[in-house]
């Protein structure tokens, strides 16, 4: 019976130290993500510029987008308001101060106002096509980095895999499974970081582009609201 408590005994510890010595193992082969960074290749450092380009142009645009959605309670109803009581440099004064889009487009079209109604809405609809250029800027940028970065990934985890099979082909006798994942490994990083990169920017890209959305239907809301306004009979 002592002899099976002690054959118990001696296994849980080996067990044990087992344990732990796989544990110490996995600590010790554990990876940072710096190391992982390192080890994608010359292939990281786009991806690098691309993620600080696409963060820089979100950031920009966002703030942009912001701003110019933007417009003071009532704005419209005062314009309305200043224009049918021929206050005119009162509502350009206005117009001015708030440096807009729409506030841009309107004060374009009181500046024409006494000219014919034809003229008046090609000339707010050309400003409307700047100023939709302007809010516009750099998305295209956005746009590529999103489809650029994962196929930058691809490409770096291509040309890692033929360093790794070459390193393979060299290698003398038996292939040993270190040097096979390791150069798995590392040529699959690039790949994941194309990932990350090119999923957020996609999704920041769609994102603004639904606030240029809303912020060219304001305008087109306003346009529309100042044209009619124009053909009332108190004018």
């Amino acid at each position: 019976m002592t002899s099976l408590l002690l054959q118990i005994t001696t296994g849980a510890a080996d067990s044990t130290a087992a344990l732990a010595e796989g544990t110490a193992t996995a600590t010790d082969t554990s990876i940072s993500l710096i190391d992982l960074a390192l080890a994608g290749g010359w292939a990281m450092i786009p991806l690098a510029i691309l993620s600080l380009a696409a963060v820089y142009i979100f950031v920009e645009r966002y703030l942009t987008l912001k701003k110019a959605a933007k417009n003071p309670e009532g704005f419209n109803d005062r314009i309305k308001s200043m224009v049918l009581a021929g206050d005119i440099n009162g509502a350009k004064m206005l117009c001015a101060q708030t440096n807009t889009p729409v506030s841009r487009m309107l004060a374009k079209g009181i500046t024409r106002i006494g000219n014919p109604l034809k003229n008046i809405e090609t000339s707010i609809e050309n400003v409307g096509k700047i100023e939709i250029s302007r809010l516009e800027r750099n998305l295209p940028a956005l746009a590529t980095i999103a489809g650029a970065a994962p196929m930058l990934g691809f490409l770096g985890t291509v040309t890692g895999m033929i360093q790794a099979f070459i390193a393979i082909a060299q290698a003398e006798g038996s292939v040993s499974p270190q040097l096979l994942s390791g150069g798995i490994y590392q040529a699959m990083v690039t790949t994941a970081a194309g990932l990350i990169i090119g999923l957020p920017a996609y999704v920041g890209y769609n994102y603004l582009v639904s606030k240029i959305d809303n912020i060219v239907h304001s305008m087109e809301y306003s346009s529309i609201e100042f044209l009619d306004l124009l053909q009332e009979p108190q004018l």
